[in-house]
This record gives structure tokens, sequence and C-alpha cells, in this order.
């Protein structure tokens, strides 16, 4: 049986307030693609094709998107921030993101069109557990890489079949569901197959490697741990050793801003979603086990309270 994702093996471990309200901002994270995130919820699964992309506005701010989805990119470019790293998504990249993982895209050009698939995560889960390809956590670090013109057309047909498929109920078409699944292992397998072919002419730096594994770690952790000494004994090593090398392989970025850059915005993001909530609730949610803790961290953070913070997004709204 396949292993279980991680960010959803850490959502099923959360409180149930804490699990629910994580998921709430996380998929209200873009708030124009409500509708279609609604798409996903009932049918789970859905296919879309951009030919204009999203709109500018979506450009500069951090999300941490609900489901998996895969981004195939036709013509034109867009730059993006994944886990604090930038990449450049060109013509035949193909991308899988997973859920939990911080991404913000920084621009786009005018003709920029992409092609869509979005899992629900429950979904996925089943179709890894009758997949034969298993190693689905080098997706975590490395979610994108470049296919040629026939294994982007290929895609483009599972897409299309799935897309067939997900229009019909199971009273059209009894056994929906199984065809799904088997659709899904096909394009999953087929995806892995023109991966392994590039992962063999590449190779990457044990630093690089090494961000990857720590940014994972604190998708799945930072409830339980903010301290920069809980992951590195996670991951081996000494946390003198940990934060010079993530120093390195970021670009200057330390683990302790890491991991407050994560937190901070799942705690915008409560806050946005729902600004009646109380702050005490937001705080346990994220792991604090003091709500003063919370407010501390945050205007540490920020340089303001969290109250502050929502009374000018009552203000703006107002």
């Amino acid at each position: 049986m396949a292993k279980p994702n991680f960010c959803l093996f850490y959502f099923r471990k959360s409180s149930n307030f804490a699990a629910k309200i994580i998921h709430h901002i996380m998929s209200q994270s873009y708030s124009y693609l409500i509708p279609k995130l609604k798409q996903v919820e009932q049918a789970g699964i859905m296919v879309d094709r951009y030919e204009h992309a999203f709109p500018a506005s979506v450009c500069g701010r951090e999300r941490i998107l609900p489901n998996y989805y895969l981004l195939l990119t036709h013509q034109g470019s867009t730059r993006v921030m994944y886990d604090m790293q930038e990449a450049t998504l060109t013509p035949n990249t193909a991308v899988l993101v997973m859920p939990g993982h911080l991404i913000r895209f920084i621009d786009r050009t005018d003709d920029l069109v992409f092609s869509r698939l979005v899992i629900k995560p429950e979904l996925f889960d089943e179709m890894l557990c009758l997949a034969f390809s298993h190693d689905v956590q080098k997706y975590h670090s490395h979610p994108a890489y470049i296919l040629t013109d026939e294994q982007v057309g290929n895609m483009m047909k599972i897409m299309e079949l799935l897309e067939i498929i997900a229009k019909h109920d199971e009273k059209e078409v009894p056994h929906r569901h199984q065809l799904l699944l088997t659709q899904m292992v096909v394009g999953y397998e087929f995806l892995n197959y023109y991966r392994s072919e590039q992962d063999k002419k590449q190779t990457d730096s044990s630093k690089a490697e090494l961000l990857n594994r720590f940014c994972d770690l604190v998708v799945k952790h930072f409830r339980e741990s903010r301290e920069v000494k809980f992951y590195a004994e996670k991951l081996h090593f000494h946390p003198y050793y940990l934060t010079r090398a993530i120093r390195e392989a970021s670009g200057g970025i330390s683990p302790v801003e890491w991991i407050e850059q994560y937190v901070i915005t799942l705690a915008k993001k409560m806050i946005e979603t729902s600004p009646d909530q109380p702050l005490t609730r937001i705080a346990y949610a994220l792991g604090f086990t003091e709500p003063t803790s919370f407010y501390r961290y945050f205007k540490h953070a920020t340089g303001i309270t969290a109250n502050e913070y929502r009374d000018r997004l009552k203000k703006e709204r107002d």
C-alpha cells in the first residue's frame, strides 16, 4: 500500500477544530476560484484550461493550496515562489503541486496559457494505493520539470478523458469512481516515467536537498514546534549546521524566518477568512499552547498585533 501523503496525515492527526479551520483558510486562499473549488469538492476532480491564466491581482500574495494541482504550461511564462524557492514555468513545464505548501505567483506574461487538473486529497490518496510508483515525496521538494511536445500531448489526452468521466455521476456511469481512479493511475504512472528520464540527467546539491527536506518537515510539524533544534534533530544535524546550510541554499533566509513566514501566512489567512473568530481559537489551531505566545509571535513577525491586523482588514472592507 502506498505511503500516505504527510500533509494529509498531519491534518488527520490534528484536533478536529484545527483541521477544519486550516482546511477552510486553505480553500479560501483563491476567493475568485471558490465556484471551481466547490466543483472539485463535489466531483472530486476538475480539468480546465486558462487562456488568460489568472488575474494579475493574484501575483505577489502567498497562498496555501488545499488540493493537488497538476499544471501543464502551453505558452507564455510565469515566475513562482514555491516554499521560498523561485522557479520560472515556461512552455511544456509540468508542475504537480501538493497540498500545504507555500506558493506565490510573482508575475506572468500576458500570453500565459496552461491546463490544470485539480484532485481532492482523499481521491489522490486512494489513487496512490492503486499506483505502482510510490515515490510521491519527490514532488514535494521538486514539483516542476520539463516535458517534450509529445509528452504534453499524451498528458492532455489523459486529462481530457478524466474530464469526460468527471462530468458524469454514478447514476449515468455506474463505475465512474473506478474509471476515475484507473485513469488517474495511468496519468500518474506516465508522469513518473517522464520524470524519471529527466531525473537521471540531474543531480541536486546536498544543501538544496536539505532545504527541501526541511520545508517538508515544517509543513508537517509546525504545530508541534517552531524551534530550529526540533527540526535539526529530525534531520540528524546540529542546529548551527542546519541554519548555515538553509541560509546558503535559500539565499540568506534562515530556518527561523521560514518557519515564521509559514505560520504567519496561515494566521493571516485565518484572520482574513474568519474575522469574527476569536484569536484564542486561532492560536490553539496553530499549535500555540498559550494565546499570549501567539500574540507575541505575531507582533514580532509583523510589527503589529493580531488585533491591529484584523482591525485594518475590517476598515479596508468597510
